[in-house]
């Protein structure tokens, strides 16, 4: 059985057997996402959050072929400095697994882990989704496949800024997707509130989204629900000066041929140099943003 694969930590099995809402967190962002320290800062600063809010984090990860659900502290110092950890989508976790390597999980993979654990919310920066000129490249991110099928809620800032927003939402239509958008009429665009996009579904009420997972869950509908959450708008940066930036860094990855798996990394880190930093500081505070959101709605559930 798969959970002859799973490490779940303690205190995290502990919430779960006294019905406390657990809360599902990705490694990505420790080992590929952001710059040491501020990797580890970041993912304890929202561990906190959650704490506060009253429900309980899981970090997930994949250390020596063991799916962690749940990281310690040492083991979040680990991830953000490790050489070698692999990022993990569904495709990678036999491979990772049966060599006892390490990995840090993706939206998708973390989506997979959780299920796996039992656990029914996740928090996340922003989700993958369809690349724009995915046309001709037919890249579209493994996450829109696993919100299809997979039964996890996924809160998040929106899909991110530097993919294709309308194709990704054309996308998740089609897949039967839910896409709630948190108090805005306007689906976000990851560092901004805005997008030109209109909310399909818009919700304002942590209450009322949790009511929505019940309903869906007690239907039987297959797959998952994304919460997009538009960051306060003193966090933020315009979308308009964001997509000057992201056309110069997408020009960039086409004319060094950057292509797959190392392609949202690259233009991440490009983005980051060409706004001076403040990228970064906005996917900070969107990250505990979605993290306060989430635990509104756990605590509901």
């Amino acid at each position: 059985m798969y959970k002859d694969f799973l490490d779940i930590k303690p205190e995290v099995a502990k919430a779960m057997e006294e019905g406390i809402p657990v809360i599902a967190l990705e490694s990505t962002i420790i080992s590929h996402g952001m710059p040491y320290p501020k990797n580890v800062e970041t993912a304890l600063a929202v561990e906190d959050v959650i704490r506060k809010a009253g429900a309980m984090p899981a970090t997930i990860g994949i250390i020596d072929g063991r799916i962690k659900i749940g990281l310690t502290e040492e083991e979040v110092e680990y991830m953000a400095t490790a050489k070698n950890v692999l990022k993990v989508s569904r495709r990678d976790f036999p491979l990772v697994i049966s060599q006892k390597g390490d990995g840090a999980t993706t939206v998708a993979g973390t989506m997979i882990a959780a299920n796996m654990a039992g656990i029914r919310l996740f928090v996340t920066g922003g989700i993958g989704g369809v690349h724009r000129g995915a046309g001709e490249s037919h890249d579209i991110s493994a996450d829109l496949e696993e919100l299809k099928m997979t039964d996890v809620t996924v809160i998040c800032a929106g899909v991110k800024s530097i993919l294709d927003i309308p194709g990704t939402l054309e996308y998740l239509e089609t897949a039967g997707v839910p896409v709630i958008t948190y108090g805005a009429d306007e689906f976000p665009a990851f560092y901004s509130r805005r997008s030109g996009h209109a909310a399909e579904c818009r919700m304002d009420d942590p209450a009322a989204i949790a009511a929505l997972i019940n309903t869906k869950e007690k239907m039987g509908l297959k797959g998952g629900v994304l919460v997009a959450v538009p960051l306060p708008e003193e966090d933020e940066i315009p979308f308009e000066q964001m997509d000057v930036v992201i056309r110069e860094a997408l020009k960039e990855c086409e004319e060094q041929h950057i292509t797959g798996k190392r392609i949202t990394p690259f233009l991440l880190s490009r983005v980051k140099d060409l706004t001076e930093g403040k990228s970064l500081e906005a996917n900070i505070k969107l990250v505990l943003n979605n993290a306060a959101v989430g635990a509104a709605i756990a605590v509901n559930l």
